[in-house]
């Protein structure tokens, strides 16, 4: 929750802090891409370390960074700057070494039906949009942008490092495999049959990979953007913060509650279809509504579903993907996903810059998003026809 309050400082400024610099969205839109990409480059690292040395180190380095990060931002003065600040230190030495990581962790901790376990921690993100966008805002405007940037850093460090000494225990290693302990009733008897038949799991985690960039094209774009949009729309600053902190409570509940509950009766995959649905739908009305109820209603809606999605990919890797290996798969799908994410926050800014408006940014997502589902629907078929991945003989 506390390392997502930089890039949520970014999305509450957005705007402003491009008017001020003289520049056109498509910079604070790049550098809330390079978090995401940075994130998930350096997620692979992390994982990789994660394996060997446990959570406590990467968690310290990125509690370092963030804090540098922060105070950097408070000086900063050209594009450079801010890319150095997203893309290095709050993405790939800061949440690189936190959001995989500890996803892959907690699957240790609960090998059987991890579902709820990742829902839970991923909430984590959901929990702090409710809290950091109205109150950097409210902050931004009584202090100044560099004052809050400089604090948020200094709180970070503090915060953070009584967090790290608790992440020193080491998981329980699993001796079984992980597929049938924790696959949902389908996907177990889906992994269970036909030995020797079905994708090889490098395989299946490419297609996941591919999936995961579509999906996340068109998530990022109302997280990255829904402050200037509603802006735009001519409404309050202050309601797009309001609407980005709904989006995110209904989020909240979906990851702590949802996920779980759905992944566990029809499967990760069955899970993700769903969330990936509703996200498309979500994002079909953001991109046509402009009336205050209407805005607040469809990012309820939205943020139902959008929370649903990358959690999902946990929960298949951890029913099909080499236990032993889960941070390094796991950190592998989440910087396809931090591609996405890269991917969906730049274009809707580059979409507006020549369009003017981000209803055409937004369908964009909607078509990235369809191909996510095609993806997913695919891998549901081929899995009921036999085993959606080879068991060792």
């Amino acid at each position: 929750m506390i390392s997502w309050g930089g890039v949520f400082m970014l999305v509450v400024t957005l705007k402003p802090l491009a008017l001020e610099q003289g520049w056109p969205r498509s910079v604070p839109s790049i550098a809330y891409a390079l978090h995401f990409l940075g994130s998930g480059i350096g997620g692979i690292v992390m994982g990789a370390w994660l394996d060997r040395s446990g959570m406590a180190k990467p968690a310290l380095l990125g509690a370092v960074s963030i804090c540098i990060g922060g105070v950097y931002a408070s000086m900063l003065s050209t594009q450079w700057d801010i890319f150095i600040v997203y893309g290095l230190l709050m993405g790939l030495l800061g949440q690189a070494t936190l959001f995989a990581p500890l996803t892959a962790n907690i699957t240790h901790w609960f090998a059987h039906r991890p579902g709820p376990a990742i829902g839970i921690l991923a909430s984590g993100q959901n929990l702090a949009g409710i809290v950091w966008p109205p109150l950097l805002l409210h902050l931004a405007g009584d202090l100044g942008w560099r004052t809050v940037f400089f604090w948020y850093g200094i709180f970070a460090l503090v915060s953070m490092l009584p967090l790290v000494a608790i992440l020193r225990r080491r998981p329980p290693k699993a001796p079984a495999p992980a597929a049938p302990a924790v696959a949902a009733p389908l996907e177990g008897a889906i992994a269970a049959a036909l030995p020797k038949r079905g994708l090889s799991p490098n395989r299946l985690q490419a297609i996941l990979c591919c999936a995961f960039v579509g999906c996340c094209i068109a998530m990022s774009m109302p997280m990255g953007h829904i402050v200037a949009h509603v802006s735009d729309l001519g409404i309050d600053a202050a309601r797009g913060a309001e609407m980005l902190s709904v989006m995110l409570a209904a989020g909240f509940l979906s990851r702590f509650f949802l996920v779980g509950f759905v992944s566990n009766r029809i499967g990760g995959l069955g899970a993700l279809f769903l969330f990936s649905s509703g996200q498309a739908a979500g994002l079909s009305v953001l991109a046509f509504v402009d009336g205050l109820t209407a805005l607040y209603v469809a990012s309820a809606f939205y943020g139902l579903a959008y929370s649903g999605v990358a959690p999902c990919y946990s929960v298949i890797a951890r029913a099909y993907l080499p236990a032993a290996q889960m941070g390094r798969r796991i950190a592998t799908l989440m910087l396809f996903g931090a591609t996405g994410m890269a991917i969906g926050g730049w274009s809707a800014g580059a979409i507006f810059d020549m369009t003017g408006s981000y209803t055409p940014a937004f369908l964009f997502g909607v078509a990235a998003n369809l191909a996510n589902l095609a993806i997913v629907g695919g891998l549901i078929l081929y899995g009921r026809r036999g085993p959606l991945v080879a068991q060792p003989a």
